[in-house]
């Protein structure tokens, strides 16, 4: 089951965006998250979180709507979108896209990032998605359709990777090992429309972007 998370953070409204809202089957909104649904008209299927971020006026605007709300306490060992995770999971999810999840702040976009983490030991699929960016977590293969001179960087995330093996790149490589801090994957480019990603050992952040 497709499932789309809504956070407070900065989203534009393209089309793309748009599109993948409605193909859902599962819409949650972590908390002010709900400020983007209202604005697009789409109402979520559950409301999470301890709602410090969002406008009573929405809050009210959804209730009114009878959407299922799930509230916390201020005081919590886990963030909005965290909880929203645990929620689709719960409810069989197996594809998630979380959007509104990047920002001015840093110490949130990081913690959402490493939510990849968490979905890809359960084989869960799942990406980021914000104007310029679709970011994933690798830890052993995958595959990304794109069109050529897009941009595409690998990051390590553990101490070693190892086995890291790109195709269909400008600058493709072969059973190679990256360390944690290290800048080699920074700003490869697509030369085929389908590239593929594998390694042996390890956890990569991979990003695809455009300026």
């Amino acid at each position: 089951m497709k499932c789309v998370i809504i956070a407070n953070g900065d989203l534009e409204y393209t089309s793309d965006i748009i599109k993948i809202i409605k193909n859902a089957q599962m819409i949650i909104s972590a908390d002010g998250g709900a400020r983007h649904l209202r604005t697009l008209n789409i109402s979520p299927h559950v409301m999470i979180g301890d709602f410090d971020s969002l406008n009573p006026d929405n809050y009210s605007f959804f209730k009114k709507k009878q959407i299922k709300i799930l509230n916390f306490p201020l005081k919590k060992n886990h963030t909005d979108t965290d909880l929203c995770v645990s929620y689709a999971l719960e409810n069989k999810a197996s594809d998630i896209t979380l959007l509104g999840v990047t920002g001015s702040r840093l110490d949130h976009t990081l913690a959402n990032i490493f939510l990849l983490k968490k979905l890809a030991k359960l084989n869960i699929e799942a990406r980021i998605i914000n104007k310029h960016n679709e970011i994933f977590i690798v830890t052993n293969f995958m595959e990304l359709k794109g069109k050529p001179k897009e941009l595409l960087s690998i990051i390590p995330v553990t101490q070693n990777v190892t086995g890291v093996t790109l195709t269909g790149l400008e600058y493709p490589l072969k059973n190679a090992s990256m360390q944690m801090g290290d800048s080699l994957g920074i700003s490869n480019v697509f030369k085929e429309s389908v590239v593929s990603i594998s390694i042996k050992s390890g956890v990569l952040i991979v990003t695809r972007s455009k300026d």
